[in-house]
């Protein structure tokens, strides 16, 4: 976290929510950024409210994000909601499947910290 109106740290590893595919291998989606502007709600900040929340994102063939929803809360809804907003503008280097590019879910953590 960098100050107040920072962004809240977005994990880099994206955990691939593909299932039954056994037929090839699929190459995980990857994030085209080290670090995501999530805005960390200020009136949380200032209450020194933090929280984790995990998104679902469905990443398509050209690296943007289709779809986003809360897979896991964080027991808040504005740090929910903002996790949701931040993931919404990600990109990433697409899935791929025998090297050709293909839509996937991936689970992504979105950390409100203020020690970050």
């Amino acid at each position: 976290m960098k100050g107040r109106r920072g962004s809240a740290g977005v994990a880099l590893a994206a955990v691939l929510l593909v299932a039954g595919c056994e037929e090839a291998e699929i190459a995980d989606p990857v994030p085209r950024e080290t670090e995501t502007a999530v805005e960390y709600p200020i009136e949380l900040w200032d209450a020194r409210v933090e929280g984790v929340a995990f998104v679902r994102v469905l990443v398509n063939t050209e690296g943007g994000v289709d779809s986003v929803m809360i897979a896991e809360g964080s027991g808040n809804a504005s740090l929910d909601s903002a996790a949701v907003r931040g993931a919404r503008v990600m990109a990433f280097e697409p899935a791929r499947r025998n090297g050709k590019p293909v839509r996937v879910w991936a689970r992504i953590p979105v950390h409100f910290s203020r020690d970050r």
